[in-house]
């Protein structure tokens, strides 16, 4: 039995389509899911009812990390991945990221990210022109939306705890020979629709990895150069989107410092609603 953890808040509009997705081609008893609802205002914990076989769990705050450990205190099974609310992970994914963890050595794993810039202004595209290339995104578990762990690999930390970079924290856990990048599967992570979702987004983002890596050194250094020696120097043509890259990244910094930045929820909320063209709306939130 693999076991998946959906922490939810305000989820309604893409739960559904994430569980139907999941269980799309499940055999019966071959997955065990708990959603936890945390904090919701909306119809998030109907939805997640009204998928047979999914456990649901409702706390009154919202908070990821609380929903993390109450979705972990819900079950016990191993292969576990930790997938969040908007990404659309397909069964056979599914099977492929909990079969990577039975593997000798390899107590986590993550899918390759796709990047979905369709239709983003001309300065999200640039941004996300650098960050797709990033090699800080190699053989790490964050920015996808979805995490395996096997019970050796869960055993690596106790609670979940209350930061903002659940995926980063979970990255810092695992040596680069424990951990894998499972290329046969990929999560679409949406990427903002607004340059302004993206700077708020970024903005919290920023301010919460700054958090985790100055209260714990196993979390990886930020090469602050790495976008240029790394990605547009081999690739001149860049050139354009580096300077979006870095005009956006200078903003976010900026902007991280501000207690209204720091303290916010954070998430891309333009990626929850459906576009225009969209009947079932994005399927990701970028880092």
């Amino acid at each position: 039995m693999v076991t998946v953890v959906v922490a939810a808040h305000d989820e309604a509009a893409v739960l559904g389509r994430t569980l139907r997705t999941l269980l799309a081609d499940a055999e019966p008893g071959e997955f065990e899911v708990v959603v936890v609802a945390n904090g919701c205002t909306d119809g998030t914990a109907a939805v997640a009812r009204s998928v047979p076989g999914v456990l649901v769990r409702e706390l009154p705050e919202p908070g990821k990390p609380a929903a993390l450990n109450a979705g972990d205190a819900a079950v016990r099974g191993f292969p576990r991945i930790y997938l969040d609310a908007d990404i659309a992970l397909e069964t056979a994914g599914a099977r492929a990221l909990a079969a990577a963890v039975t593997a000798p050595g390899i107590l986590a794993a993550a899918p390759r990210r796709r990047l979905d810039t369709t239709g983003r202004p001309l300065l999200v595209r640039g941004y996300y022109a650098i960050n797709g290339r990033h090699p800080a995104y190699r053989n790490a578990l964050f920015g996808r939306g979805a995490i395996a762990l096997s019970a050796a690999g869960r055993a690596r930390f106790g609670a979940f705890p209350d930061v903002v970079a659940d995926d980063l924290f979970l990255d810092g856990q695992f040596t680069e020979a424990e951990k894998r990048e499972v290329p046969e599967v990929a999560t679409v992570v949406a990427t903002p629709r607004r340059t302004a979702d993206l700077l708020r987004r970024l903005g919290r983002v920023r301010a919460g990895n700054a958090s985790l890596r100055a209260a714990d050194d196993r979390v990886r250094r930020a090469r602050r150069t790495s976008w240029l020696v790394d990605v547009v120097l081999p690739r001149p043509w860049l050139l354009p989107a580096g300077v979006c890259y870095a005009g956006l990244t200078l903003l976010a910094a900026t902007s991280a410092r501000r207690p209204a930045v720091r303290d916010g929820w954070g998430r891309d909320e333009s990626t929850r609603a459906p576009a225009p063209a969209e009947a079932d709306g994005a399927t990701g939130a970028a880092p």
